[in-house]
């Protein structure tokens, strides 16, 4: 709803499989930029593995795949990808951001510029807790966020200058 309702829209997307999906979806919508990079605590190249929906960087102790799945990391499976931090995009603008990066969660937060009204963050989901969840609970208490929300996979949090009626009649409003 948000992408449709012309809100600008970065999205960061490491494999190519799945970037050809993103530009048939939202290529033509020109609130949309789509980044072909994983977001990492450097700018480098890194590893990944794709194991089905779970794609996630080879450098990572954790992932859902290797906790819930018993995924063997397969050569068949390997790709490299241009890996950047997050700072080289982030003006100080972003509102709400959303966090499913491969297991790299916590390098978005530790080079955030901004101070998004909700930041939701895949933190765990069946046996997989991420990896850097203690980082990320801290990063979150330091800056004045709050959970508001856990799902299966994902926590949201609101800083404490938003008010939970304001982001329900903004969620409503687009249809989330």
């Amino acid at each position: 709803g948000f992408i449709h309702d012309g809100i600008l829209t970065d999205l960061f997307e490491p494999d190519p499989q799945s970037l050809d999906r993103i530009d048939s979806a939202f290529g033509s919508l020109s609130n949309v930029r789509v980044y072909p990079y994983a977001l990492f605590n450097e700018n480098t190249r890194i590893r990944l593995y794709r194991a089905g929906a779970s794609t996630f960087a080879a450098d990572l102790v954790s992932s859902p795949a290797l906790d819930n799945d018993d995924y063997l990391p397969s050569e068949d499976d390997a790709f490299e990808a241009e890996a950047r931090r997050f700072d080289d995009f982030d003006d100080g603008t972003i509102d709400l951001l959303s966090i499913d990066t491969e297991g790299c969660e916590w390098y978005v937060l530790m080079y955030l510029k901004s101070r998004p009204s909700v930041i939701s963050v895949e933190t765990g989901w069946k046996k997989y807790r991420n990896p850097f969840f203690n980082d990320i609970q801290e990063w979150m208490r330091a800056n004045g966020y709050v959970v508001w929300y856990r799902d299966r996979s994902d926590t949201i949090y609101l800083h404490h200058r938003v008010r939970i009626g304001q982001v329900r009649k903004w969620l409503d409003r687009v249809g989330w």
